[in-house]
């Protein structure tokens, strides 16, 4: 049987067919960069090797459909993922970025997409999209080779990106500080109702869960934290359950880790803001441990070669070991 069993995030940069209009101020993909940019995805998936992939900034599933035909290790393999949803007001398509996975692993059954929040999380009155996701999560049921299953969420949290309205600039600093604040709320919102979503999937069934993406924000940030379910309180004896941890924390021998790994390179600053955050199932301190943490490692060396075709964020890759079933 199959024991390592290894997940990855990738936020590819805008994955789209050549010639579609994304935003303003990004000039479409013409074939050749679109050649070079599926070319440049699919290499890197194949050095990724990993069995569930999650992957950020989706704007076409044919494209990424070519990208794993292009590849070696996924040309078979699953592919999970939505077409954007209409635009709530019009109900005209819209070209937005989604999340997908891909598994070489089976998956119990469809996979699905959280658009709307839950009850009782909405943005302030008078906020675009108040009530939904900017980036539906979505949700995976993956069979493990001992036939567990364990739940995997994607996710892409709002970026820090100010949200200007009206025209705005930003040349103004109250205007620009009030833009930061909006995104700020918005990603804080989203976290809060992945959270509810979480807690809910524990409350229905207790299963083994891995929360995966770009969380725009870095591991201690309040949001993330907010995700991790940091400081839920639980029956005595079970303080670990309904959390989720960080997988880079949980790693064995972390202590002679010093890579320094790294998603995003702006400007000389360097961050981590892609995670993958596994439940007590992996925390060698819990009574319920299924499995380990063996090593995280990240793909980062393309933000210093500056690549049209790359993607703008390293790809982090976690190493799990299952335990026997007893």
């Amino acid at each position: 049987m199959q024991q390592e069993i290894r997940f990855a995030t990738f936020n590819v940069c805008n994955l789209s067919q050549p010639g579609a209009k994304l935003y303003d101020n990004l000039t479409p993909l013409t074939e050749a960069e679109y050649k070079a940019k599926v070319a440049w995805t699919a290499q890197q998936l194949d050095q990724l090797d990993a069995d569930v992939i999650g992957l950020q900034e989706i704007f076409s599933l044919a494209a990424l459909r070519d990208v794993m035909a292009h590849s070696t290790r996924y040309r078979d393999a699953t592919l999970a993922g939505f077409e954007p949803p209409p635009d709530p007001l019009t109900g005209a398509p819209r070209l937005t970025p989604e999340v997908a996975l891909i598994s070489r692993l089976p998956l119990a059954g469809p996979a699905q997409a959280y658009i709307m929040f839950p009850e009782g999380v909405a943005l302030p009155d008078g906020s675009r999209d108040a009530d939904r996701f900017a980036r539906a999560p979505l949700h995976a049921q993956v069979v493990l080779p001992d036939e567990r299953m364990v739940d995997v969420i994607v996710v892409h949290l709002k970026s820090k990106r100010p949200d200007y309205r009206n025209g705005d600039l930003g040349n103004d600093p109250m205007v620009h500080a009030q833009a930061n604040l909006r995104s700020l709320i918005r990603r804080g919102t989203e976290a809060v109702a992945l959270r509810a979503l979480i807690s809910a999937m524990d409350q229905q069934q207790r299963r083994p869960r891995v929360v995966l993406g770009d969380f725009n924000d870095t591991v201690d940030a309040v949001t993330t934290t907010i995700v991790m379910g940091a400081g839920t309180t639980c029956e005595p004896g079970d303080a670990l359950h309904g959390q989720l941890f960080d997988s880079r924390q949980l790693q064995a021998g972390r202590e002679s880790h010093r890579d320094g790994g790294y998603t995003i390179a702006h400007e000389g600053r360097y961050a981590t803001i892609d995670h993958v955050l596994v439940s007590e199932e992996f925390h060698p301190a819990s009574r319920h441990a299924m499995g380990e943490v063996l090593e995280v490692s990240y793909l980062n060396q393309h933000l210093m070669q500056e690549k049209p075709e790359a993607s703008d964020h390293g790809q982090v890759l976690v190493r799990l070991r299952l335990y026997d079933k007893h």
